[in-house]
């Protein structure tokens, strides 16, 4: 008898005390791994003293199949009108307090266009609901989102905190948002981890927020595992990072893999796949309405100020965090609070156009 059948008659018994899977019997998978079956619990508990050992391997493994297995696209997803991937800078796309859905300029373009030509009130150019006229109104919307347990608000009022330093009120947002399945609140909290803010330093809950956040495509996590991987010499790990990274068309991923072709680290071939993979992530992401929009930016006076305003503020996040293995990632977790402040000034600016 092969090896393989040796194996899948084993599957069929209880590891611990042999007995076969009939109609009245059935067997439960280890809870870690998928190596042996049991009959109980009891047998389980007695099994495990010489199941250990394989069966954290196993984990392991399987642990890594997900891990290094290929997103289908980035923690923004796509934009709910349009259906284009959105792009993974943050400044071209908007998020809007009366459903917190986040939206691209070339569609809150087009749809502000629409607006001006009918003389229409300006609302979501998703949920249709009037855009808020004063501050007070925008926090209101925020409020009704943060009674409804909405991730995204609950994630962006621990940036708010994060940025006054409240570093505890921040941990306990994101630990919320973070249950609730929120990708940048994992992220934001792997931070905290590693800086001890708000919490203790502890490297296994920072890599277990980092590993979440990559698994669920954020490029930045899986930019800042590959460092980790490379420091710790696995050079191999490190590598499948840059090109996961590369494939979702996070640009300081690809300046990595330059490096690491050089080096020998990767090939020919990987790189060059990982090149055309990082143009298409990127190309994928445009279109007539997002230039238009961006046309449109660069010449407005009002939203060219409220845009050199938000560069700015992200800019001083940045300096204080430049000798951080997290680098200019650091800022994601303010940007939010900075649109927020920001999104008011958008309606007086529109107001006076």
């Amino acid at each position: 008898m092969s090896a393989d059948n040796i194996e899948a008659e084993a599957a069929k018994c209880c590891a611990s005390c042999g007995i076969a899977e009939v109609d009245d019997i059935k067997l439960m998978e280890c809870d870690a791994c998928d190596l042996v079956r049991y009959c109980s619990d009891k047998c389980q508990r007695d099994h495990r003293p010489k199941h250990e050992h394989a069966c954290k391997e196993r984990a392991a493994e399987l642990r890594d199949e997900i891990l290094f297995r290929q997103p289908e696209g980035t923690h923004r997803g796509d934009c709910p009108i349009c259906f284009l991937p959105l792009s993974l800078n943050m400044k071209e796309s908007s998020w809007y307090s009366c459903c917190c859905t986040l939206i691209c300029d070339g569609c809150g373009f087009a749809n502000q266009k629409r607006e001006s030509e009918k003389q229409l009130e300006q609302a979501c150019p998703f949920c249709r609901h009037p855009l808020p006229k004063s501050a007070e109104e925008a926090d209101l919307n925020y409020e009704k989102r943060f009674q409804a347990n909405d991730p995204v608000i609950i994630q962006e009022m621990g940036s708010e905190h994060f940025a006054k330093e409240d570093y505890d009120t921040a941990f306990r947002y994101w630990t919320n948002a973070a249950e609730l399945g929120d990708v940048e609140a994992h992220y934001n909290l792997s931070l905290l981890y590693y800086k001890g803010q708000g919490v203790e330093k502890d490297e296994k809950k920072e890599l277990y927020h980092l590993v979440e956040a990559a698994i669920a495509g954020h490029p930045d996590a899986r930019y800042v595992l590959a460092i980790k991987e490379g420091r710790n010499g696995r050079f191999d790990r490190s590598a499948k990072h840059f090109i996961i990274a590369a494939n979702l068309g996070h640009d300081e991923a690809v300046q990595a893999l330059k490096w690491y072709y050089a080096d020998g680290e990767v090939s020919k071939e990987d790189f060059a796949t990982a090149l055309r993979a990082h143009q298409a992530a990127v190309d994928a992401t445009k279109s007539p309405q997002r230039e238009a929009a961006e046309n449109y930016k660069c010449h407005e006076r009002g939203q060219t100020h409220i845009y050199v305003l938000e560069r700015d503020a992200q800019r001083k996040m940045m300096q204080r965090s430049t000798d951080d293995i997290y680098g200019t990632s650091a800022s994601i977790a303010f940007h939010l609070t900075v649109q927020r402040v920001l999104m008011h000034e958008i309606v007086l600016f529109s107001d006076q156009s």
